[in-house]
């Protein structure tokens, strides 16, 4: 992973951390065990697209990619709170923000897309998609 790649997950993953009554969250190859008592938490992916070259000549080029931030909530509770909490993470993360990490800027795209649910027997699984570019000069 660049440099690019690590401070652009570190700024959308510190802005997730801030948001008012944060999930416990299952990080990208990190040890996570899932409360035990069933309650909600969230899967976090950074997946990163292929860069963009939007100026001809050498020196800059643009990273592209996705957070997708997955809530899993408990069944039988009914969608409102799943919901809930994806209009939240929405709003935390508005068209046009712009997080900074080390000296790079990281500017959210579009509006976070939800849904659809995904399929699960024992789960309420809704992700949350957070579409942001980098500009990267070298």
């Amino acid at each position: 992973m660049t440099d690019s790649l690590k401070l652009s997950k570190a700024a959308l993953e510190a802005r997730l951390v801030a948001i008012a009554s944060p999930l416990p969250t299952q990080w990208e190859n990190v040890v996570f065990m899932p409360p035990v008592d069933g309650s909600a938490f969230q899967h976090v992916d950074i997946m990163p697209a292929a860069p963009d070259n939007p100026t001809l000549g050498d020196g800059f080029y643009r990273e592209l990619g996705l957070m997708q931030i997955t809530l899993s909530y408990p069944i039988g509770g009914g969608s409102g709170a799943v919901y809930s909490k994806a209009e939240a993470i929405r709003a935390w993360f508005p068209r046009g923000l712009s997080l900074t990490s080390g000296g790079i800027t990281v500017h959210i795209t579009r509006t976070p897309a939800i849904g659809p649910k995904l399929p699960s027997l024992d789960r309420f699984v809704l992700p949350v998609s957070v579409r942001w570019y980098t500009d990267v000069f070298v």
